[in-house]
């Protein structure tokens, strides 16, 4: 049985693939993005019905992550929200912190290294920067 967690991640694949194709920008079009990814949670939850298999039960929670992971920094969203913290850095997949109040905390998340370019590249898109071999670090700021 799928876990919620790697249902909702080949849904956004799916909502990723559909945005892309009816040339939907998720962060102009939010309303549109919305229907395309409820529209795909359905049909997941059909398909496990049919088969037998797990569904996803939070629609409403997931919706948000698959917009979060097409549209915004996925995971690393509610930190971004969070107006307390001051900086996040990710060395690794599963090491990920913030400063808070000046202090690092490592946060309870671990990504995929899928996950880490996603978000890296949309970040970077952004600012204009670029990561590779010659520039291993980068300093950037997402709005």
């Amino acid at each position: 049985m799928l876990s919620t967690r790697v249902a909702v991640s080949d849904v956004a694949e799916r909502v990723r693939d559909r945005l892309r194709e009816e040339q939907i920008d998720p962060t102009r079009e939010r309303e549109r993005a919305l229907q395309v990814a409820r529209s795909e949670i359905h049909r997941h939850n059909d398909r496990a019905l049919a088969r037998g298999s797990g569904v996803i039960e939070d629609e409403a929670e997931s919706v948000a992550q698959v917009l979060a992971s097409v549209a915004g920094f996925g995971a690393l969203e509610p930190y971004l929200a969070d107006e307390s913290i001051e900086e996040i850095w990710i060395n690794a997949p599963d090491r990920i912190f913030a400063a808070r109040d000046g202090r690092a905390m490592r946060l309870p998340l671990a990504l995929t290294e899928d996950e880490v370019r996603s978000i890296v590249e949309r970040m970077l898109n952004a600012t204009g920067r670029r990561v590779d071999l010659s520039q291993p670090f980068v300093d950037a700021c997402a709005s």
